[in-house]
């Protein structure tokens, strides 16, 4: 049992640091949000409800000037105040934003807040044993080769997540009537609008736009496949 010890240590040390950022995130984000009333969004949004045989969305704005959407850990759903300005700017189409929350939505309803929370503190255990046992070997190199390990491990999940979020999304927006047009044109914007930098793909959280694009056109073919069946 003791030699388990600073696995279990390791993952209730992980589960603590993702419910503590969590409830961190939840406060920030009522404190710096507002209810989305823009007309022509929110009528995209409610076809995304009416879809979900849901009575309405409810989509907030995030104060900060950074491009971004995400999923609370509580369900609710945001897009960024400089996402929202990129908008206004005519710089995204309303469709494209309600490809977004779409999106959005995807993380929400397949459950990835609650799973991230359990591939995080398995994440952290994982790094914690390997820096144990790559260090009797490697003093003081270990720690960084079991961080880069797991981070490796971590950005391959995540990935993953974004994955399944984005044929959510491309699912819901075509059962709406949207098509998944407005989803590939915004994956197209998205590296310019957010000023992402580009790195290894086994590194980065989010996969890359040629291969999101790919996978949802994919889905559309293989849609349109067994409707002619």
């Amino acid at each position: 049992m003791l030699k388990f010890s600073p696995f279990l240590l390791a993952i209730l040390v992980g589960l603590f640091m993702y419910w503590f950022s969590s409830k961190r995130t939840l406060r920030m984000l009522d404190k710096q949000s507002t209810p989305l009333r823009d007309p022509k969004i929110n009528a995209g949004v409610a076809k995304l409800a009416e879809t979900l045989d849901l009575p309405k969305v409810d989509v907030h704005v995030y104060e900060v000037e950074m491009v971004n959407g995400l999923a609370a850990p509580d369900g609710r759903v945001f897009i960024t105040r400089g996402f929202l300005d990129k908008y206004k700017l005519g710089e995204v189409s309303a469709d494209e934003m309600v490809s977004v929350i779409a999106h959005e939505l995807g993380h929400v309803a397949l459950g990835h807040s609650r799973k991230r929370m359990f591939d995080f503190a398995g994440t952290n255990a994982l790094r914690t044993v390997l820096a144990i046992i790559i260090g009797r070997y490697i003093p003081f190199v270990g720690v960084y080769i079991a961080n880069f390990i797991a981070q490796l491990i971590g950005a391959r999940l995540s990935r993953n997540d974004e994955f399944e979020a984005d044929a959510y999304a491309a699912a819901l927006m075509v059962k709406s009537g949207h098509g998944i047009h407005p989803q590939v044109r915004m994956f197209k914007k998205l590296s310019a609008l957010a000023g992402s930098a580009n790195g290894p793909a086994w590194l980065m959280s989010h996969p890359k736009t040629e291969d999101r694009i790919a996978a949802i056109e994919r889905l559309a073919i293989e849609w349109a496949d067994k409707r002619l069946e």
